[in-house]
């Protein structure tokens, strides 16, 4: 593993300012372009690199995200996948070529990819533009399109077995809320869906330990604040539906006094590069984020080729990666 120090000199900060940043300190007080300096190298000592092949022509991808800069340094989920699409099309010699949705042009591409979540109208968008779509991290299968993402129900598995294991019979859940970007349609997180499910077959699901929130630390913090100060009851073991949304529970169960993981073991998901660098390190779902945007490449540059009679769904399995936050 990297350590802050490595990060520091390749980011040109001191070791306290990245320690800060990936911790989320809300009174460091250090510009947008340092702060994605810090993560975007982070993530970077976490990436295995490639040789790089020559090719004598450069083939072009268009790259459609509905995360803005500034929105990827809230949760470095898609900016960990944003990465792993830029290095592979690198190795391979392929040119990104990234669009907003409100300015997609009629550019002769090999395929385009769509990172994020979008709602029809958005998808019937993009498909006028490009016939060779991969939707990433989201399920577009009803709209007839292909799409790579997690398999939730897989990693919701291995998170409540492990509770289970660990003789855990009151277990909630901080799941996200997002919204697609023009329409502002509310997107069910399939982590609480797939959760659920589990719980319920095991006649351990308890709504009052549900709670919601963006996806960010700050949300989490003040949802879990709010949570603690509402309920003079409260789980042994939680889930958070993001790293950075485990971070601000933590954040808050610490501020009101509890012990982790002595009072409340928590889980995130996506480990990312700052769950191994927060205090107590945290245990996490790992997606294979950066090999997640590799695939990607190869997925859409395969469709380009031989363009399949019917649409494909590639699902992606996780770890469990248990740390310091868990008993």
């Amino acid at each position: 593993m990297a350590t802050i120090r490595d990060i520091a000199k390749l980011a040109g900060v001191s070791p306290a300012t990245v320690s800060r940043v990936l911790n989320y300190d809300s009174q460091l007080s250090v510009s947008k372009e340092t702060k994605q300096k810090v993560f975007e190298t982070a993530e970077h000592l976490n990436y295995t690199k490639h040789k790089k092949s020559t090719r004598p022509s450069m083939p072009i991808l268009r790259l459609v995200q509905w995360y803005s800069s500034e929105e990827e340094l809230v949760d470095l989920y898609y900016l960990s996948i944003r990465l792993g699409i830029e290095k592979k099309a690198e190795e391979l010699g392929i040119e990104i070529k990234k669009e907003s949705l409100g300015e997609l042009s009629m550019l002769e591409t090999q395929g385009t990819i769509a990172l994020g979540k979008f709602d029809s109208e958005e998808i019937c968008q993009l498909k006028r533009t490009d016939e060779n779509i991969l939707f990433v991290d989201y399920d577009a299968m009803h709209e007839q399109c292909n799409s790579l993402v997690v398999d939730f129900d897989a990693s919701l598995n291995l998170v409540v077995d492990h509770f289970i294991q660990k003789g855990h019979d009151k277990i909630g859940i901080l799941s996200g809320i997002e919204f697609t970007k023009h329409h502002q349609q509310l997107i069910e997180d399939p982590r609480f869906s797939a959760f659920r499910r589990k719980l319920k077959q095991l006649n351990l699901y308890q709504e009052k330990f549900s709670i919601e929130a963006p996806f960010s630390v700050e949300g989490a913090k003040q949802a879990v604040t709010r949570f603690l100060r509402e309920s003079n009851d409260y789980p042994t073991a939680l889930f958070a539906s993001s790293d950075a949304m485990a971070l601000g529970a933590i954040q808050a169960l610490q501020e009101k006094g509890l012990k982790i993981p002595e009072d409340i073991s928590v889980i995130g998901f996506n480990d990312v590069s700052v769950a191994k660098y927060v205090s107590p390190k945290l245990s996490t779902v790992r997606v294979e984020t950066e090999w997640m945007g590799e695939l990607a490449v190869s997925t859409v540059l395969d469709a380009y080729k031989e363009m399949a009679p019917v649409p494909r769904k590639i699902m992606l399995g996780t770890e469990l990666v248990l740390r310091e936050s868990t008993n």
